[in-house]
């Protein structure tokens, strides 16, 4: 697949791009390159080989899952105006 001139024109008024006549052809020869690669990978054959989300195998060193802190739940309500259920209350602000 290869693009034209109004092509270009069309893509750069979409992406907002201010492209001067002079540069329309470096722009397209260089589109058209990215295309070409597209095509060339779309002709490699891939058949059996599974999908990755990384080119390197890559393990995440996770750390245990611990409470580490104390629970202040009954404190910082304590200190609030209205709790009832031990929901914070608030006056109503939509009618």
């Amino acid at each position: 697949m290869s693009l034209s001139h109004d092509q270009i024109r069309r893509i750069a008024r979409l992406a907002r791009i201010a492209i001067r006549p002079e540069e329309s052809e470096a722009v397209l020869a260089r589109l058209n390159r990215v295309l070409a690669l597209v095509e060339e990978l779309r002709a490699v054959d891939t058949t059996g080989v599974e999908p990755m989300s990384h080119a390197v195998d890559v393990v995440q060193r996770l750390r245990r899952d611990e409470v580490t802190e104390q629970d202040r739940h009954a404190v910082y309500q304590s200190v609030a105006p209205a709790v009832q259920d031990d929901l914070y209350l608030v006056p109503k602000v939509i009618e």
